[in-house]
């Protein structure tokens, strides 16, 4: 065994001498795509055709497309970032202008799944709302997913807030109620869900500017029921609220016989609330560009990203039609329009 041993220890050795530069050139790669700086690299991206991903009960087919639009981010090793100075639309992105306060990307690209729930929350709900459909609310769910270094609070990222100072507590608006009926300094009992258990915490009350907070992000998720069902795909690389505005499209073009598409390959983002309110994002840039490559013929975006969007499709000569809207009504109003 000793022998046998040894002669493996030689061969190795040998073989490490003759090949010692080769091995060196293989570890540096390696090592240059594996350690991250702290920094990301945007791109374009592309679309999600949602008729492959919203199936709605006995729903009505359209005959064009509505597409979520999305960013392409890499990671920040040396390669990319290189590659960023080099190839027109790779930007270089510092990590911590892009995640939560003292969170690393992974971890922020975890919290934003929550928001990507949230978004379909919002959108079966505003979609089912506006077409008078059948829509039951049984669950909320309100998660922290950040907490500022100014917080007192026992509270950690992940809770699901309960109640506060023995009120129930169903979304942020009425969290920044109670909230509001205390002054600064005042410390509130909050009762959370942690790891599936009920537990006590506490936060202390301070001012944030003009407004009283306890220092913690929320978002609110929901366990619902439709009728017709509604069930949304997604995958496990995708985060964000970004598509709340198409999913709601789609749901809302399969729950009525009108095809609002009229045919066209439609693409667009936007965050959406459960009332139907479209809000600003980030990266159109991106999206829109990743549109082009897909030869969409409409592109929608929030009222707060249009400027940006027109300046893109100027500064690049495309060819797209960039609409602005500021609501799910708006949206569909608009796209009723089109010529």
């Amino acid at each position: 065994m000793i022998i046998l041993f040894t002669k493996i220890y030689e061969k190795t050795k040998e073989f490490i001498v003759e090949n010692y530069k080769e091995l060196l050139v293989i570890i540096a790669i390696f090592l240059l795509f594996w350690i991250e700086l702290p920094y990301v690299v945007y791109k374009p991206g592309g679309v999600i055709d949602l008729s492959n991903r919203i199936e709605v009960e006995n729903g009505y087919d359209y005959s064009g497309e509505l597409n979520m639009s999305y960013v392409l981010m890499l990671k920040g090793n040396v390669p990319f970032i290189l590659l960023s100075y080099i190839i027109p639309n790779w930007d270089l992105e510092k990590s911590e202008n892009i995640t939560y306060e003292g969170d690393s990307v992974s971890e922020t690209l975890k919290k934003d799944k929550i928001q990507t729930k949230s978004s379909m929350d919002n959108a079966v709900i505003a979609s089912y709302k506006l077409t008078n459909h059948e829509l039951e609310i049984t669950g909320y769910h309100n998660t922290i997913i950040n907490i500022v270094k100014e917080a007192k609070t026992t509270l950690k990222d992940y809770d699901e807030i309960i109640s506060i100072e023995g009120t129930s507590v169903t979304n942020l608006e009425e969290m920044q109620k109670i909230v509001n009926s205390y002054k600064e300094g005042d410390i509130l009992n909050i009762k959370v869900l942690r790891n599936n258990k009920e537990t006590a915490a506490t936060a202390r009350v301070f001012k944030m500017g003009d407004s009283l907070k306890v220092g913690v992000s929320v978002i609110t998720t929901y366990d619902y029921k439709t009728n017709p069902e509604v069930k949304i795909k997604t995958k496990s690389s995708e985060s964000g609220p970004s598509g709340g505005l198409m999913i709601s499209l789609s749901i809302y073009n399969s729950l009525t016989k009108e095809d609002i598409t009229k045919g066209k390959k439609i693409a667009g983002t936007g965050t959406i609330d459960e009332f139907g309110n479209v809000g600003e994002i980030g990266g159109v840039k991106y999206k829109i560009l990743g549109a082009v490559k897909n030869d969409m013929d409409v592109f929608l975006c929030p009222e707060g990203n249009y400027e940006e969007a027109m300046k893109v499709v100027k500064e690049e000569e495309l060819n797209l039609k960039v609409i602005n809207v500021s609501t799910l009504d708006d949206a569909i109003t608009k796209l009723q329009g089109l010529r």
